[in-house]
């Protein structure tokens, strides 16, 4: 069973900035592409940011597009997201989520593509 542990969530003031970490216990973390995904109180789950298998490649949500950097660490097997310029409307538990891929490019904002989930970290953004 893979299993995803997030963590680097907290609380900061608007316009500040948090590095979010997720640490995949899987043998072979470059089979994966991972993406991040946030929930708000009240609101369906939505996409925020992805990446490839081999890192090539990054999609983000047009929300966060310019204040968030998907990156990943094969060495340590995790995944993070800085985000930067934090807004309130930022303040949501995010999720990491890991999808088995052949392809070493292949990303998708779908979270029915994803195959596992981690159980989120919660991030709160004041004014």
């Amino acid at each position: 069973q893979v299993q995803l542990v997030e963590s680097g969530g907290g609380s900061v003031q608007a316009g500040g900035s948090l590095r979010l970490s997720c640490v995949a216990s899987v043998r072979t973390f470059s089979a994966y592409a991972m993406g991040w995904f946030r929930q708000a109180p009240g609101k369906e789950r939505e996409f925020v940011a992805a990446i490839s298998r081999s890192g090539g490649s990054t999609y983000y949500a047009d929300s966060v597009m310019g204040r968030c950097t998907i990156s990943r660490d094969k060495a340590k097997n995790t995944v993070y997201l800085q985000m930067n310029s934090l807004k309130p409307e930022d303040t949501a538990v995010y999720y990491c989520a890991a999808d088995m891929t052949w392809s070493s490019s292949d990303i998708t904002a779908v979270a029915g593509s994803y195959d596992h989930w981690g159980k989120g970290t919660q991030v709160t953004v004041s004014s």
